[in-house]
């Protein structure tokens, strides 16, 4: 059987046992055809990491503008409290509105709230989150929070009142809104194509029948030689296991050992090496995954 053909059967094994999308667990197959299995980030662990991101925007402003009151006090020069009041308007306009694009838009795609509950961004399509998608998901923050914000905290009477209270119970429908989705998507999420998830502490789910595998976890490979191959490399090593011929597991088995300069046990059993070398490869390839970087075969150095 070709490898072309050996490809179809293997996806079409992978999807037959699919997790279950219980416990929030979702499957996430990539543009190259990597099945990445993460977690929804809950409900609660969101709201808390929005609250910590607030405590240390608010904290941050609220210090800034003693600070600024502390100079005025000081000085109490005509033309340093205007040019501290220009300095507050833009430390506080650059805080609300790129606080969350700013950390986000980095590797890991975490503000320092959601890493301290163990969270991140990543596009809901499996492919590199964008400078682009993380601007709009924050975008919308200004009618999710703020604009609920702005109608708890106003008065009014009469009509003005009315007004604020209807106001209030369409902008909290906002804030629900991630309580009616299997993903616990928000708006925002929908509009940017993005998904909070669980960091994963072990970004490896090996699905391979590997009946040696405690025989292969003292097997390592330096970071050199994992990026020998790429995707492309990993799905023909896969076939080759599944398929299990010894012939063609020993011959792939020496090609690679030449390959990558293999200088380990040399009495390691070829099918050992082969599952060790595969978890290894695609544990870093899942890796360089979630930060956006793709490698398709061993050709591309990109």
């Amino acid at each position: 059987m070709s490898v072309q053909g050996l490809t179809r059967r293997v996806k079409a094994a992978t999807a037959k046992r699919a997790r279950a999308p219980d416990k929030g667990w979702r499957e996430f197959v990539t543009p190259e055809g990597v099945d990445l299995q993460l977690k929804v980030g809950a409900y609660t662990e969101r709201f808390v990491a929005l609250l910590l991101d607030f405590l240390i925007l608010f904290g941050s402003m609220a210090a800034f503008s003693l600070v600024v009151f502390g100079v005025y006090a000081a000085t109490k020069a005509q033309w340093l409290t205007e040019a501290l009041g220009v300095v507050w308007l833009l430390v506080t306009f650059v805080g609300r509105n790129f606080y969350f694009f700013l950390f986000e838009a980095r590797p890991g795609g975490a503000t320092p709230g959601k890493r301290a509950m163990g969270l991140r961004v990543i596009a809901a399509d499996g492919g590199a989150l964008t400078s682009d998608a993380v601007f709009a998901r924050n975008a919308m923050r200004e009618v999710e929070v703020f604009l609920p914000l702005a109608f708890l905290f106003s008065r009014g009477e009469g009509v003005d009142a009315a007004l604020i209270t209807l106001g209030a119970i369409w902008s909290g429908v906002f804030v629900i809104f991630p309580l009616f989705n299997r993903d616990r998507r928000r708006l925002g999420d929908l509009a940017a194509g993005t998904m909070v998830v669980k960091t994963p502490k072990k970004l490896l789910q090996v699905d391979l029948a590997d009946t040696e595998r405690s025989a292969s976890r003292g097997v390592a490979f330096t970071p050199a030689q994992l990026d020998a191959y790429g995707i492309k490399e990993l799905h023909v090593l896969e076939d080759v296991i599944r398929v299990g011929d010894r012939k063609a597991m020993a011959e792939v088995a020496s090609r690679i050992r030449a390959k990558i300069g293999w200088d380990g046990p040399a009495d390691i059993a070829d099918r050992t090496f082969l599952n060790a070398y595969y978890a290894a490869l695609r544990g870093r390839l899942e890796s360089q995954m979630l930060f956006g970087r793709r490698r398709k075969d061993k050709f591309d150095r990109g």
